[in-house]
């Protein structure tokens, strides 16, 4: 069933439209606060469409996640215990949450870069800062480094990329979809 072509195609038209760095750097924001989709979904495709911008829109994309950093710490540092632990509950991330918390007395300021270059859920690492009362200087200069150098990395590769990793990305799509889709319902299965 080829489901990941057609979004991928509409996000690929969406990434043309005039207010799409408004939505990227909205997506980014509530991505670094709340928000499960990571914006590499939408900065990959508004560099497809616009490949002299990609600086441009990496910077957009990495001062809109450490804005975003930045209220999820004050979050945490102000209302964990009355607003963000009772959600961390709701929503069954407690495992996780206890996770980002014993990372950080093991690594300390590096876990804040390491979440916000890799794939982790760089939101736990914002709020479990902010509770955590993690020095905000430390903080703001590993968030704005590896969130940085993730978003800078997406953009030179598919800047550099073009179109001939637009035609892979357009022939794979389905199949990578599809694959993501097994990875987490095998990892919620495992994680259960």
């Amino acid at each position: 069933m080829k489901v990941f072509s057609a979004i991928y195609d509409w996000t690929l038209k969406w990434a043309e439209h005039k207010f799409a760095p408004r939505m990227l750097a909205m997506l980014t924001f509530a991505e670094s606060v709340f928000f499960p989709i990571p914006p590499d979904v939408l900065l990959a495709p508004m560099v497809l469409a616009k490949p002299d911008k990609a600086w441009q829109l990496a910077s957009l994309t990495t001062v809109a996640s450490i804005l975003g950093g930045v209220v999820g710490y004050l979050l945490g540092f102000w209302m964990f215990e009355p607003w963000i632990q009772p959600l961390i509950t709701e929503f069954g991330y407690q495992q996780r949450f206890d996770t980002a918390m014993n990372w950080f007395s093991e690594w300390g300021v590096w876990v804040v870069f390491i979440a916000g270059f890799s794939p982790i859920p760089y939101k736990l690492f914002t709020v479990s800062a902010g509770f955590l009362q993690m020095a905000f200087l430390p903080f703001l200069f590993a968030s704005a480094i590896g969130r940085g150098m993730r978003f800078f990395l997406v953009a030179s590769l598919i800047r550099w990329g073009g179109s001939a990793m637009e035609q892979n990305l357009r022939k794979w799509v389905d199949a990578l979809g599809w694959g993501l889709v097994a990875v987490i319902i095998i990892g919620y299965l495992i994680y259960r």
